[in-house]
């Protein structure tokens, strides 16, 4: 990553914590499951993840309960229960308070048996999957995670977007001060980062992106007007076509999108674009699935948590390559993000400035934003 740079003011951590709870809560969020939904898109934050953090607090949860297509208050059921799963019905609430309520129980279960699974259906974005995956490691747990999307990848040689962004993420902990987090999506770049650049008025990298003719597409706000109208997809991890394996994309997104809909009995693909065939704004109906592994069942925590330490520094010590001074394992970069963060604040662009003043005037809260003359 070498040196963090930042232009953009910073806004304090606690002030939009409270600020976000409080808006979460006038919008009918209940107080508690406001300060889980918080503190996972501030998480996204801390790590960096700026698609995935108060970029999308207005524009996908606050504007969807306006919508009628995300329900504030999450009203979740049991479907099925073994000793070692768990079958979960969101009823259209809130993703994340599903998905915490998902992951203590498997923890639980995990460490009761050894091993346990979970699935989501009828469910709403529940942002960062690595936060519900780090939720096991700091338990000292292995864990997966992945969710469905509204279709945006084309199969490769298709120019149709049929499947999610699908991120297949992975937490394993280690004996250093972060574990190994892979969260990413399987396309090469996922549908809230364009909005990101879309709203900081930045073009989309080429060949990410491609029309229903199969040209690359490169207009941010554009991108996201066709994506939903379905005249544009995009491509999956190794880009179009199979020369550089755009297929092991394709399959890793498909394996996510059977997981998320087959394990919980859910919908899956065109289903979850939230229009109705009436052309009118509907549920998204998502799935997630969560597995929990509890080292203890194997080597022992500790034994885990040290192998996988030394393989990490291994790897960040093993020879660079020319002009590069750092080789990083994943969750590296998130963690140096943190600690440059942890005590500036969050940074905001001009698009989320504008978000956070209209929440505030439309509620009529009494706050106070530094990047304000």
């Amino acid at each position: 990553m070498g040196k963090i740079t930042e232009t953009r003011p910073f806004v304090d951590w606690d002030l939009m914590n409270r600020f976000m709870i409080d808006a979460f809560t006038h919008f009918g969020v209940p107080e508690k499951d406001a300060e889980i939904c918080t503190d996972v898109l501030l998480e996204a934050d801390r790590r960096g993840i700026e698609s995935h953090g108060c970029n999308r607090f207005k524009p996908i949860y606050l504007d969807r309960i306006d919508k009628g297509t995300l329900l504030p208050v999450t009203h979740t059921e049991i479907v099925k229960e073994t000793p070692t799963t768990v079958v979960m019905d969101a009823h259209d609430g809130m993703g994340m308070v599903a998905s915490y309520q998902m992951m203590e129980m498997l923890i639980d279960k995990a460490e009761k048996n050894g091993m346990a699974g979970g699935a989501i259906r009828n469910s709403t974005h529940y942002g960062i999957a690595g936060y519900w995956t780090d939720m096991a490691a700091k338990k000292g747990m292995v864990a997966m995670s992945g969710t469905n999307a509204r279709p945006s990848i084309a199969p490769t040689f298709g120019v149709d977007n049929m499947l999610g962004t699908n991120p297949l993420t992975i937490s394993l902990p280690t004996d250093e001060d972060f574990p190994f987090c892979l969260d990413c999506a399987t396309s090469i770049v996922q549908r809230g980062r364009i909005e990101y650049y879309a709203r900081e008025g930045k073009p989309t990298p080429s060949g990410t992106v491609i029309s229903d003719q199969g040209e690359p597409l490169t207009d941010s706000a554009e991108i996201l007007k066709r994506l939903v109208e379905g005249t544009a997809a995009l491509t999956p991890l190794g880009g179009i076509g199979d020369e550089l394996a755009g297929y092991k994309g394709y399959g890793y997104a498909t394996v996510v999108e059977v997981l998320s809909a087959a394990l919980s009995g859910g919908n899956f693909m065109k289903a979850l674009s939230g229009i109705g065939s009436d052309g009118k704004p509907k549920m998204y109906g998502l799935g997630h699935f969560f597995f929990v592994v509890d080292p203890d069942a194997f080597v022992g925590r500790e034994e885990f948590r040290r192998i996988a330490g030394d393989i990490c520094r291994e790897l960040r010590a093993s020879k660079k390559a020319p002009g590069q001074d750092r080789i990083y394992t994943a969750g590296e970069k998130e963690h140096d993000m943190w600690l440059f963060r942890k005590e500036k604040g969050v940074p905001v662009g001009e698009g989320v400035q504008r978000d956070l003043i209209a929440v505030r005037d439309r509620l009529g809260l009494d706050y106070h934003f530094p990047f304000e003359s």
